[in-house]
Parts: C-alpha cells; structure tokens; sequence
C-alpha cells in the first residue's frame, strides 16, 4: 500500500505546487509548509525544491532572490502568465479524472 500511496502523492505534488502559488508570490518553506498542511500531501525538500527548479527552467514559475531575516537570502516563486495557463489546464484535467475514477469507484460507467 506503501508504494501505491507514494506514487500517487508523487503525481499530484506538482499540481499542489502550482496551486498553492496562485495565490502568490513564495518562498520554498512556505510551500513545504502549506502542502504538509494538506493531509496525505507532506512532502519534503527533497522533494519540491527540484520540482521547483524543473518548474522554473520550463518557464512555469519565475523566481527571485530577496534578503532573509536571518540566514541567507529567500527564493521567491511565482506562477508565470504560462505557468497560470497550464495550472488551469492540469486542474481540468484533474477534475475530469477525479470524475472518472469516482464513477468507477462507485459502481462502474455506463
């Protein structure tokens, strides 16, 4: 069941990305925090900050550099206008399938 779960949640955490930085602008613990915030979704550095990158260098995401508080500077996210484009895209397909998978789950399609 373990490996299932994990392969699930490792579909899904780019979507959640995406979706949590359309409210705005994000520094990658932000992030973390939010998606271990969402039950079943706790993911770890390990995991978002290459989504993170792969999500930058395909043009989806922009990010910035910006003075800390305390340590080093923070990376700020932001969804592009492309990036918003294709999150919008991912969540009509997620729905579609939601349905999909729902119907199936609850008896069968016609």
């Amino acid at each position: 069941m373990r490996a299932w779960i994990a392969q699930v949640r490792k579909g899904l955490v780019e979507l959640c990305i995406m979706a949590a930085l359309r409210k705005g602008e994000a520094y990658g613990y932000e992030l973390l925090q939010a998606l271990s915030n969402a039950e079943g979704l706790a993911v770890t550095e390990s995991t978002v900050y290459p989504i993170l990158s792969r999500l930058t260098k395909e043009g989806w995401v922009r990010v910035r550099a910006a003075p800390s508080p305390a340590g080093p500077p923070r990376r700020y996210y932001r969804l592009t206008p492309f990036g918003l484009a294709r999150l919008r895209q991912m969540e009509e397909y997620w729905k579609d399938i939601e349905e999909s998978t729902n119907a199936l789950i609850e008896g069968g399609t016609e």
